[in-house]
């Protein structure tokens, strides 16, 4: 299967990079620090969805800020202890784009988001977080964005995704979704094409397109 595009849009916890030990960590000591039951935090979907969503779904509307603002410093703070990693593939198929061409799109902050990339070493041209939409993924506002601050046509993206919320927000922007399984089993994610991660993947520049193909 082969797919033609002009931009590449990258979710990053997931796809790009994992932080799942990360988020265990801080979110497990955030819902002791704020009296969360372990009961209630479970049947939260952590994954994919901005920290402001999921701590207005476990806490009164007047303590959301300050929740808030020590969910990120949990994260911005552990970055340095080895809770974030390149998935496989992430840096050859980086490596081969113009910067032009691709952005990162994540449900984080700018300020957590920053710290993991930089830790991995991607320095993105273009990137949308949390902290520059209205609504969150599944909404489709931050990869409209990240089309419209690239100056391509939704039809024209594609995105990468390894979570539900984010392939539903690829959907509604009109756009071609590619699902990663690094997260959820296939049939959690609905997709135009699934694999298991962007080492399965490759991309062919040309005068205007990007030609992305599965490897044999």
């Amino acid at each position: 299967m082969k797919i033609q595009a002009e931009a590449l849009l990258f979710d990053n916890d997931g796809t790009l990079v994992s932080s799942l030990e990360s988020v265990h960590r801080c979110w497990t000591c955030w819902a002791a620090e704020f009296g969360i039951t372990a009961e209630a935090f479970a049947q939260v979907e952590l994954h994919g969805r901005p920290a402001v969503e999921i701590a207005a779904d476990l806490l009164p509307a007047d303590v959301v800020p300050r929740a808030l603002a020590r969910i990120e410093q949990l994260e911005v703070e552990d970055v340095p202890n080895g809770g974030v990693h390149l998935l496989p593939g992430t840096a050859a198929l980086l490596d081969s784009l113009p910067a032009d061409r691709w952005a990162v799109v994540t449900s984080a902050t700018r300020r957590l988001a920053e710290a993991r990339l930089e830790a991995v070493g991607i320095l993105p041209k273009t990137l949308v977080a949390a902290d520059d939409v209205t609504r969150g993924k599944p909404d489709p506002e931050p990869y409209l964005l990240a089309a419209r601050e690239l100056g391509v046509e939704p039809s024209r993206c594609v995105v990468f995704e390894d979570a539900p919320a984010g392939l539903r927000a690829g959907r509604a922007a009109g756009m071609t979704t590619v699902a990663l399984t690094t997260t959820h089993r296939p049939h959690e994610l609905d997709a135009d094409l699934v694999v298991e991660d962007l080492s399965a993947l490759s991309a062919l520049i040309t005068t205007g397109n990007v030609e992305i193909s599965v490897r044999s």
